[in-house]
């Protein structure tokens, strides 16, 4: 399976007329965040693959259509009203999702740094991923694994952040690689300037991916 990643900006290889016949072998698309939701449309219509997403810190225009209250850290409803403004692409945030054989959890936002939308403490995202609990045991019962991939926007404490706090990464989502051993996690938040700059680590059993701009990864593990 060969899936694209983008995340946190607009690229040109991505929004250009070619697009169409450069992912044509594109299986599915993972978007980590900090995108316009009018960019995950495009994608969506041009490449016309399944398409999740979650949000990041910033273009947070329509993060209150899928959260009754966006103000609250531990509130991860679904808006009651018409989503049919999603843009063809699957909310993934804090949820625990399948796509075929592909077993997918995703986490929205960044560490709390000004107190604004979709910015969480250590400790709430931890009982984020908490809530998710019952969904990735029942896939260890029925698929022999807890999840292939887990999509965020903010990275690992300590692996591929930064040291201000805004682009801090969470210490809960070392528990979770630790306790479920995804395949995959893709994350977003950290702008790669240098192109030096390491955007790929193995971590004990998981490979993390920076999906800044675009990043295609080819998992073997689904049949």
């Amino acid at each position: 399976m060969k899936i694209l990643c983008v995340s946190d900006q607009i690229d040109p290889i991505v929004y250009s007329s070619a697009a169409k016949d450069f992912f044509k072998d594109i299986d599915l698309v993972l978007c980590a965040g900090d995108l316009p939701m009018e960019y995950v449309d495009y994608i969506v219509s041009v490449l016309n693959k399944p398409t999740y997403f979650i949000f990041g810190n910033h273009n947070l225009e329509e993060f209150p259509y899928y959260h009754r209250k966006a103000d609250s850290p531990y509130s991860t409803d679904r808006h009651t009203g018409d989503l049919s403004h999603a843009h063809g692409a699957i909310y993934a945030g804090f949820k625990v999702l399948r796509e075929e054989n592909l077993l997918i959890a995703g986490t929205s936002g960044s560490m709390l740094y000004n107190r604004g939308e979709n910015q969480y403490t250590d400790k709430q995202m931890f009982f984020m991923l908490l809530k998710m609990l019952p969904k990735l045991l029942y896939n260890k019962l029925r698929y022999g694994r807890y999840v292939d991939i887990f999509l965020t926007h903010a990275p690992p404490l300590g692996i591929h952040d930064k040291k201000d706090r805004c682009h801090t990464g969470f210490a809960c989502y070392l528990w979770f690689l630790r306790k479920f051993k995804p395949a995959y996690m893709v994350h977003g938040h950290i702008h790669l300037y240098d192109l030096q700059e390491k955007r790929v680590t193995e971590w004990n059993s998981t490979t993390i991916v920076n999906a800044y701009s675009h990043y295609i990864i080819e998992f073997g593990g689904v049949k």
